[in-house]
């Protein structure tokens, strides 16, 4: 019998790979079988990322938000290795910010890394020759914070709840086309984002986060595990959904 969560002979495109969550799905895709596509600013983060998986991935040193230059390597890319099979949308900032001091201009960079750049990239692949007929999978990273609230994270919450809400319509517009669109949402996973944020800066902070998680805090290998679930053949019945893998964070 085959295993059904492999994910040989499948194309995986991920954005944000050179760190954190994005960068173990990557490693993660890599020992399930999957060819990659990887995705991210940082030239030497990807290549770190490349040096941690058994097949050679495709690397493309792009700001997702530069949407022209990240469709043009990215379908050059596609022109190279095939039709694509999978997408993971890891590409994400946070912050954490008070409503008074909440502008447009502020607004405008997290929606275009968190959502715009997604959508983007997710248009490009979903083109006619540009994916695999037989199925093609799309998940979006969003986060817990896109269902529940948190003092100071009205932004990231806004493009993260429209990750989810995006989903749902998404995965009607695209079935008939048999891709599936899904979300993960994840809790508070150790990764360069979390460390970063104004929470980890303060012990006492720290400590209430990680007790907001029955489980503790996640590791990124946590959602990676997820994202090959809803990439194999495994979940080829899901979709609209939003996957919340959160340490118990959402059972409070």
């Amino acid at each position: 019998m085959q295993n059904p969560f492999s994910l040989i002979n499948k194309t995986i495109v991920i954005t944000g790979a050179s760190s954190g969550i994005g960068r173990q799905c990557a490693v993660t895709a890599d020992a399930m079988g999957a060819k990659l596509i990887l995705i991210a600013r940082s030239l030497e983060g990807l290549q770190k990322t490349g040096a941690l998986c058994s097949q050679t991935p495709l690397l493309i040193s792009s700001d997702v938000t530069d949407y022209a230059k990240t469709e043009h390597e990215l379908k050059s890319a596609i022109d190279r290795v095939g039709k694509i099979d999978g997408i993971i949308h890891a590409a994400g900032i946070s912050t954490t910010l008070p409503l008074k001091n909440i502008t447009p201009e502020k607004l405008e960079p997290f929606f275009q890394t968190n959502v715009y750049a997604g959508i983007n990239i997710t248009k490009l692949v979903t083109k006619m020759g540009n994916y695999n007929k037989e199925g093609l999978s799309v998940v979006f990273i969003a986060s817990v914070m896109g269902i529940v609230g948190e003092l100071g994270k009205t932004i990231y919450s806004l493009t993260k709840g429209a990750l989810v809400a995006g989903t749902r319509s998404l995965s009607l517009e695209l079935a008939s086309k048999n891709i599936r669109v899904n979300c993960i949402a994840p809790g508070v996973v150790e990764s360069p984002m979390s460390s970063n944020a104004v929470y980890a800066q303060d012990k006492e902070a720290f400590d209430k986060i990680k007790s907001y998680h029955p489980l503790g805090l996640g590791k990124p290998e946590d959602i990676a595990n997820a994202c090959v679930y809803l990439l194999s053949d495994a979940s080829r019945w899901v979709t609209g959904t939003t996957l919340i893998v959160d340490g118990g964070y959402t059972a409070r």
